[in-house]
């Protein structure tokens, strides 16, 4: 059941104005996109080789204090989508199925056009001497990884997803107890599914000697997962970890290890270089035992096994930067490049230039992929 959502947040925005601590940002961000993909999969798929896809989309957020230490954040989000065709890849965001109720308006889908109104974020927070309780719809993110998080298993992002601006929001009871400065342990329930079914996790995190250490564990979905991160440096070089034991209740020969081993570099005031290595053990090692709808479905963000990406970025001038990342997987030899090159125009305004590149032989992961050149232009309030 869809819900009818912006009287909702406008009866929101009016109980917080009333507030004298009331705050409101937000953004705009438009991507024109222009996708090719290859011949012989459109023709597969019976889909158009080249598409236009536009993307509008604008993020409002209205907070306010409640009371002694507590606030309420809304996130409220609406995306503006046309397409040329109906196309295999959306740069569209897809939104967590991790959710209590569905939050959505969706007031036009027809056509080629799609225009989508949700509530990312709804939730209140209070704090006390002993740490911070946070109920409702909010973002949680856990690990080091700067491409791959297998720590985080609420809403981790494909890296493919170049448009993907922020993690869903999920619905979520997270109490934080802080024993310290750099010390804390953080416990979270998760029902989804109008309470049918729920998650739960738990992390624990510390420093020692400059380095921050963490372990996790918890239920998600059908599967016990056991995990541990870490991140500090070494000399001038960061270095970072994170791993996790994924186990099924029922069936023991489906169970995984995930990890990534990560270093970056800021070399210069305007040259940083970074490379992340990963292993998927959920993966295949082969191309046609790849599981491809559960790529398409979201239940996995990779198909095979053996991963890594290394991106070096430059800055040209104080208001420009390049970026150029080359993303490879090692099971079947496919991967893809991608560039940036962004402009700062103003302290509320950037425009951005981007490519990505997919290269494979058939039925490679990265074969699926259509190549893409899009814009991107960012206005903050």
């Amino acid at each position: 059941m869809q819900l009818r959502v912006f009287p909702l947040v406008a009866f929101a925005a009016g109980i917080l104005s009333a507030q004298e601590n009331f705050r409101f940002s937000g953004y705009a961000v438009h991507f024109p996109v222009y996708q090719r993909m290859n011949a012989f999969l459109a023709r597969l798929v019976t889909a158009e080789q080249n598409q236009f896809v536009d993307v509008t989309r604008v993020r409002l957020r209205p907070s306010a204090g409640l009371w002694a230490k507590a606030f309420l954040m809304v996130e409220y989000e609406f995306n503006a989508t046309y397409t040329s065709s109906p196309f295999l890849f959306s740069p569209s965001a897809s939104r967590s199925q991790k959710q209590v109720l569905d939050l959505t308006w969706n007031p036009v889908h027809q056509g080629r056009w799609n225009v989508v109104h949700y509530v990312d974020r709804a939730y209140v927070r209070q704090s006390s001497p002993f740490g911070d309780l946070t109920i409702g719809r909010q973002r949680i993110s856990w690990g080091t990884g700067r491409v791959w998080n297998p720590t985080d298993l609420f809403n981790p992002i494909n890296p493919v997803a170049f448009s993907k601006l922020e993690k869903d929001g999920i619905d979520a009871v997270m109490a934080k107890f802080v024993a310290g400065n750099l010390t804390d342990l953080s416990l979270v329930y998760n029902p989804y599914d109008r309470f049918r079914k729920a998650q739960y996790g738990g992390r624990f995190r510390t420093n020692y000697e400059g380095f921050d250490f963490s372990v996790m564990g918890g239920l998600f979905g059908e599967r016990i997962a056991l995990g541990a991160d870490f991140a500090g440096s070494l000399f001038d070089t960061g270095i970072r970890g994170e791993g996790i034991i994924s186990g099924s209740r029922t069936r023991f020969a489906e169970n995984f290890a995930k990890y990534i081993l990560g270093i970056d570099n800021q070399f210069t005031g305007k040259l940083y270089a970074m490379m992340e290595y990963h292993y998927n053990g959920q993966g295949k090692n082969q191309r046609f035992a790849y599981e491809l709808n559960r790529l398409v479905d979201g239940e996995i963000l990779n198909l095979g096994k053996h991963y890594a990406t290394g991106q070096i970025s430059y800055l040209i001038h104080p208001l420009v930067f390049v970026s150029v990342t080359l993303n490879r997987s090692f099971t079947d030899g496919s991967g893809f490049v991608g560039g940036t090159a962004a402009y700062s125009a103003s302290d509320e305004i950037s425009i951005a230039l981007g490519s990505q590149y997919f290269f494979g032989k058939q039925f490679d992961e990265y074969w699926y992929y259509p190549s893409t050149v899009y814009g991107k232009i960012d206005i903050y309030f």
